[in-house]
């Protein structure tokens, strides 16, 4: 249980516009929806696609790393994990187990034309959305545990976009959704304090020694 004498210790050392500022994207922050890459080589590609969970508000990522382990590292340094929760699994069963195990559906995301549009998703149920490669997408055993599958409308010669782009497109139109429909997407209080005290942790350089000084008093 967090302390609520730390994190306003922590908080007296941003300034009033930062302080403000988490304020306002905590309260914007979703695990209603959730997103999982598997074995996404490109370390552009899983850099972006956290970014956009950052940007649309969805605080847990989950990547697989099955086949290249270690691999999100150096890109990862770009910042968005500051802000945004990288939950790392050695295999899709894992993945998919402790997802289900915290009430999320299981997503597939597939081009294919037996798929959901997009439009049609329903926002109601907490949803964990598995990303695949541009060239292989996702792996048979996902394909298999899918409680169902997603796809974006397309109207060209083109099957199917970059694995950025499709996160990007989904995330905005479903983080979209669930403001504006009936749904209890927000986190509650308590997750929220803990996002909180982890976001000072990561925004202050000597944190740790802040924490320190703070007991020993």
């Amino acid at each position: 249980m967090n302390d609520p004498a730390l994190i306003s210790y922590l908080e007296d050392f941003l300034t009033d516009r930062r302080r403000s500022l988490i304020k306002k994207v905590i309260d914007q922050r979703t695990n209603h929806i959730t997103v999982a890459t598997q074995d996404v080589y490109q370390l552009h590609n899983t850099s972006a696609v956290i970014r956009s969970c950052d940007v649309f508000g969805i605080q847990n990522v989950h990547v697989i790393e099955e086949k290249f382990p270690k691999r999100i590292d150096r890109e990862i340094a770009m910042g968005a994990q500051k802000w945004v929760t990288v939950n790392r699994h050695a295999s899709a069963k894992e993945c998919i187990s402790h997802l289900r195990e915290n009430g999320y559906q299981i997503v597939a995301t597939s081009p294919h034309n037996d798929s959901l549009h997009l439009g049609d998703f329903d926002v109601n149920k907490k949803s964990a959305l598995f990303f695949g490669t541009e060239r292989y997408g996702l792996s048979e055993e996902i394909m298999k545990e899918a409680d169902c599958t997603l796809k974006i409308p397309m109207y060209g010669f083109t099957e199917s976009l970059n694995i950025s782009v499709s996160a990007a497109i989904i995330l905005q139109s479903l983080a979209e959704r669930i403001r504006k429909e009936a749904v209890n997407w927000q986190l509650n209080e308590e997750e929220k304090e803990d996002l909180k005290l982890q976001w000072l942790k990561n925004n202050l350089k000597n944190s740790s020694e802040l924490i320190s000084h703070f007991y020993s008093k």
